[in-house]
């Protein structure tokens, strides 16, 4: 097996056209959300691809928007890059995104990590206790809801509409069938 001298970028144990997939469909999620929670060798790879179309977006020809097209298949989230995401960062050369690194993953020990944009102004920056997948805490989690206007139910409330419907009686077992009395096999004589 021969070294790697040169190789640039990470295989992160997929094939090529997965790990062009996955960066394809993180890349949406930034755009569309601002900000993703994924593991840190997946953040530092995709900052790359990050980096690169927002650069792209700051030229604003056909051209541009071509290549933005071939990462982000959704014609919304290439607008977006355009008239929302890349005018934003005119003046900045370069270093659109963040890390934020956010503990271990329960389960494998991963170090997962929160990627965003620098001017990106929601939410918290450290995952809930329980470490989940876009989880806010303390203030970060009153604020988002009062700004979206949801209240949350009392966990009696919740208990309570899950054991609300009626769980369907199982139908009765039948009977294991009986089993037939084994055949007597005819024994070989010893010839002698």
């Amino acid at each position: 097996m021969s070294m790697r001298h040169g190789m640039k970028g990470r295989k992160l144990g997929r094939t090529t056209a997965h790990r062009q997939a996955l960066f394809r469909n993180q890349l949406a999620s930034l755009v569309e959300r601002g900000r993703i929670i994924t593991t840190l060798p997946k953040a530092k790879e995709l900052r790359r691809l990050v980096e690169r179309v927002v650069t792209r977006g700051r030229a604003d020809t056909i051209q541009a928007r071509r290549w933005v097209r071939t990462y982000l298949q959704e014609r919304s989230l290439v607008r977006k890059v355009f008239d929302d995401i890349s005018p934003r960062f005119a003046g900045r050369p370069g270093g659109y995104t963040r890390i934020i690194k956010l503990g271990p993953r329960s389960g494998d020990g991963a170090e997962l990590v929160a990627l965003e944009f620098v001017d990106f102004a929601g939410g918290a920056t450290a995952p809930a206790a329980g470490g989940e997948k876009g989880a806010e805490t303390g203030e970060a989690a009153k604020k988002g809801a009062a700004k979206k206007g949801v209240t949350k139910k009392p966990k009696a409330a919740k208990g309570a509409a899950r054991k609300a419907p009626a769980k369907k009686e199982a139908p009765a077992k039948k009977a294991a069938p009986k089993k037939a009395p084994a055949k007597k096999t005819a024994q070989k004589k010893p010839s002698g």
